[in-house]
């Protein structure tokens, strides 16, 4: 076996290899950038090789760099992660000729798959089955179009050496064709350095399910089952599962030889993940091959019971499979959920920050965390913002989507926005409980995930006013068991009033709608409870009969006799209940002292996140309509169009293609025209 090998990646993924590296008495090195320096992946390896500056291109993907690095440090391979170098064939090529083992599939396989066109030409001949779709190596737009026009829209544009979801549009009628594929070009050169697109005809309804392969160079191949990865935003995964639910034995079988006769079409051996579109009729279509190993390799993990990390260095040095396909068996059911510094209520934008307080659930057999951070980290804007990946597994799936929904009421991080209200959201919604679910999910379901439909409040009100009101009490109580006075009127909180009701007075915001919310004390011979009610322009509450109490972050209460409780999160003003039924944010309002934004700068359109300037469309003077681009942005891996609120006219740009610009930054001044 290896001795040593060198991880060619940061963050989540070098620790996991690091792992399992370190498990089998491998020693492992590290690469690090600039913003990497002090990171978590370079102190856990044994050693650690600088590359240069924080962008990707200047460190992370010089291949020449990385060589160099297991050549100084005697590593005898190199592990590449996902992403950057993963499925890079150059890179692959380079490790041969210095005699470095590339832990990944040969220089062949990778070509073979890099391109989707190609892939699909290899695959049609293997008779595997392919989506209707046009993948030529004539790249005329017109032709292209036509293309599109012939198989009828909604139709599918996806660059020929994607992946993750970049180069890939949605294009829904004609009419937005030739924008579509402008998007989709631009940002697979930018991401590919390959602008060659492929369209395929989009299907409505699909479920997106995928087969984990093992091959080794013995002739030798299995498949590890199947995963449903359907939900997606932005064609990038956010919670997956295995097994995929709804499957028969039988299908199983037919998806799973196909995918094997995918990975012996192209000579594979190590991972792989090969991709499937499931339709509603049990049909099912090649998409493409992944020639790594995926992020969701974790839900395969604990169900099959296997550590895929070190099944690919054992093929890597040579060895045989460490199972044959019959002894492979699936055990319970897990899911993983993607645990990302972005803000799902505005378009999923990606967030920057510092993590500035964080806590995972406990670890255990059932509940994993795989990340790369630590508390009093950075989420930078030069890589992908996934901070964590928070992996569950039980008998079944019932069992485990309620180990996810605790799990995930139990993850807490400050500092950075991140997506964890929304994947709890998810996850509770009925249909995602029912399994009514397919690639177009989340659009589908955006209100009851978002909880944009109008909601009665009549317990988590209540909840929310009283959680504010405990968590007064027990600080008080802390700060006069800590004074010199503990009996002092300064640390007493029960509203009193001289000849007056003991009543207090809030203001609670949910979904922008506030609500004047009055609690008061009440104390009688046998017990202290709280009378509490609320209104706003549209209704009032009925005054409920509430008592509580609070430990730690969970709060049980009986409203109106009835017993319940919710996990609770605060940072700042903001309280979040987290539910059976979903999350419920609240935003304490606080008095207008007159020291409020006056909206200045409002005439203008400002970036909405850290990133760097792509394209500039417009020209000072310039007359725009309604919905037209007038920049692009990329951040974090994503393109970000800003586009016209309305008809007018750009006065000025402050910022030209290529600048970094900090988010919150006026990127042009824009008059509107008067109607």
């Amino acid at each position: 076996m290896f001795t040593k090998i060198l991880i060619a990646n940061r963050g989540e993924i070098a620790c996991r290899v690091i792992k399992s590296a370190r498990k089998m008495g491998i020693a492992t090195v590290a690469v690090y950038s600039d913003a990497d320096a002090d990171s978590l992946h370079v102190n856990m390896a044994d050693e650690a090789i600088y590359l240069g500056p924080s962008p990707s291109r200047e460190s992370y993907l010089l291949s020449e760099k990385v060589i160099a690095a297991a050549k100084r440090t005697g590593a005898q391979a190199i592990h590449p992660g996902y992403g950057f170098l993963s499925e890079n064939a150059d890179f692959c090529r380079m490790c041969e000729q210095e005699n470095i083992v590339f832990i990944g599939p040969p220089v062949g396989a990778i070509e073979a798959m890099g391109s989707k066109s190609a892939a699909k030409t290899i695959m049609e001949k293997a008779q595997v089955p392919l989506v209707p779709g046009y993948h030529g190596d004539d790249q005329d737009p017109k032709i292209i179009k036509k293309s599109a026009d012939d198989m009828g829209y909604p139709v599918l544009l996806k660059a020929a050496a994607g992946g993750g979801g970049k180069g890939m549009r949605q294009v829904w009628s004609e009419a937005e064709f030739d924008e579509g594929l402008a998007a989709a070009k631009r940002e697979a050169m930018s991401s590919f350095g390959d602008d060659i697109m492929l369209v395929e005809k989009y299907l409505t309804q699909p479920r997106h399910v995928e087969i984990q392969v093992f091959c080794d160079n013995h002739d030798n191949a299995v498949y590890l089952f199947e995963r449903d990865c359907s939900v997606q935003r932005r064609h990038q995964k956010v919670i997956e599962e295995a097994p995929a639910f709804g499957m028969t034995d039988e299908l199983r079988a037919q998806m799973g030889e196909a995918a094997i006769k995918a990975a012996k079409a192209i000579g594979y051996q190590g991972a792989g993940t090969v991709e499937f579109l499931l339709d509603v009729d049990g049909s099912f279509y090649f998409m493409e091959m992944n020639t790594r190993l995926q992020v969701e390799h974790p839900v395969t993990e604990l169900i099959t019971g296997q550590d895929l990390v070190e099944w690919q260095l054992r093929v890597a040095f040579g060895e045989t499979l460490p199972k044959k396909q019959e002894e492979l068996a699936i055990n319970g059911h897990a899911f993983e959920a993607r645990i990302y510094a972005e803000d799902a209520n505005n378009d999923f934008l990606p967030a920057t920050g510092i993590l500035q307080y964080l806590k995972t659930p406990e670890q255990s057999d059932h509940v994993r965390v795989d990340t790369g951070v630590r508390q009093g980290d950075e989420v930078s804007v030069f890589y992908d913002p996934m901070i964590a990946k928070l992996i569950v597994w039980d008998e079944n799936r019932d069992k485990a989507l309620k180990r996810l929904t605790k799990a995930l009421s139990e993850y807490r991080i400050n500092g950075v926005t991140t997506n964890i209200d929304f994947l709890y959201n998810l996850a509770t919604c009925e249909p995602f409980v029912k399994e009514e679910i397919d690639t177009g999910f989340i659009e589908k379901h955006q209100d009851k995930i978002f909880h944009n439909e109008q909601q009665t409040l009549n317990e988590e009100l209540p909840m929310a006013a009283l959680a504010l009101v405990l968590q007064a009490q027990q600080e008080a109580k802390q700060k006069a068991e800590a004074s010199n006075d503990p009996n002092s009127p300064w640390f007493n909180t029960n509203a009193w009033r001289l000849n007056e009701a003991h009543v207090q007075h809030m203001t609670l915001s949910h979904n922008d709608l506030e609500y004047q919310v009055q609690v008061e004390q009440k104390r009688e011979a046998n017990r202290s409870y709280f009378l509490i009610s609320a209104t706003n322009d549209e209704m009032t509450t009925k005054t409920m009969d509430c008592q509580g109490q609070l430990d730690g972050d969970v709060l049980s209460c009986y409203i109106d006799g009835y017993r319940t409780q919710a996990t609770l999160s605060q940072n700042g003003e903001e309280l979040c209940l987290y539910r059976a039924n979903g999350v419920f944010r609240f935003n304490k309002v606080l008095p207008d002292l007159g020291d409020q934004d006056d909206g200045a700068g409002q005439d203008g359109l400002i970036a909405p996140m850290n990133g760097t300037m792509v394209s500039v469309l417009v020209k000072p003077g310039e007359k725009v309509e309604q919905d037209q681009a007038l920049v692009i942005m990329e951040a974090m891996k994503m393109e970000h169009t800003i586009r016209a609120p309305s008809n007018g006219t750009v006065n000025d740009v402050f910022f030209a293609e290529g600048d970094m610009v900090d988010g919150g930054a006026e990127l042009l001044s824009f008059e509107a025209e008067e109607n």
